[in-house]
């Protein structure tokens, strides 16, 4: 087993005034040589956006993005004609293929919005732009993973152009599963959103990043209540 530990307080981070970043990975002005991705895993920002602000129209092409808020809501609008808001319980994915342009708001007065904006490298270029939203608290599973992306169309959760699957765990202090790889060569990006966990001897807090990879479990035990991100992907890209 081979593992990397990413502590919160190492992110990059950029204030824009309107909108506050952690930058797991080098982006925009951030760029660490040793942070560039874990696998496939391009893009994992931790970003916060004040009311009444947000990112303007701007564009994607061959890239898998995926929205997960945290707080608040967002107001999404694409050049494919959609336009939704985006809540905690939900997750949204965006196929950019060939090219497409979008906008988030936080059209809200007096709240903020906290979501995370990952990146994922797609095994298909050039496909037709798609959106997808689907809300996952009412599948949520107390003490469990829960699947909420995966690469099968008709599968648990919303689906992308790569062999990769994202769970959930919303784990109460002391409880520990144990996650399987669902294939050969796939890690795991274990982010905590929140609490305390351990895999091994190593301890994770609110917000820490840790891969691994070269094995074909692992066991992941809460150290005190605990909600966490994990995203299996390809190591090679």
């Amino acid at each position: 087993m081979k593992t990397i530990l990413h502590k919160a307080a190492t992110r990059g981070f950029a204030d824009h005034g309107w909108l506050k970043s952690h930058h797991t990975f080098s982006f925009a002005n951030y760029y660490n040589p040793e942070r560039m991705n874990f696998g496939v895993l391009r893009v994992l920002n931790d970003d916060m956006v004040e009311s009444g602000m947000g990112f303007g129209t701007h564009p994607h092409r061959d890239m898998e993005i995926i929205s997960i808020p945290l707080e608040g809501d967002l107001e999404h609008k694409d050049s494919m004609g959609t336009t939704a808001v985006i809540r905690k319980g939900e997750i949204q994915v965006m196929s950019a293929g060939t090219g497409v342009m979008h906008s988030e708001y936080n059209k809200n007065s007096d709240e903020k919005v906290k979501f995370l904006q990952i990146w994922v490298i797609p095994n298909k270029m050039n496909v037709t732009p798609r959106y997808d939203q689907i809300s996952i608290k009412e599948n949520a599973k107390p003490n469990d993973f829960q699947q909420i992306l995966s690469p099968n169309e008709d599968d648990e959760g919303v689906w992308i152009h790569q062999d990769a699957w994202f769970n959930l765990a919303n784990f109460d202090q002391g409880v520990s599963k144990e996650y399987r790889i669902h294939k050969k060569g796939n890690g795991v990006y274990v982010f905590v959103l929140k609490g305390g966990a351990k895999i091994g001897n190593q301890i994770l807090e609110t917000r820490d990043g840790f891969g691994i990879w070269e094995t074909d479990s692992f066991i992941l035990e809460a150290t005190e209540d605990a909600e966490i991100l994990l995203m299996e992907v390809p190591m090679e890209m």
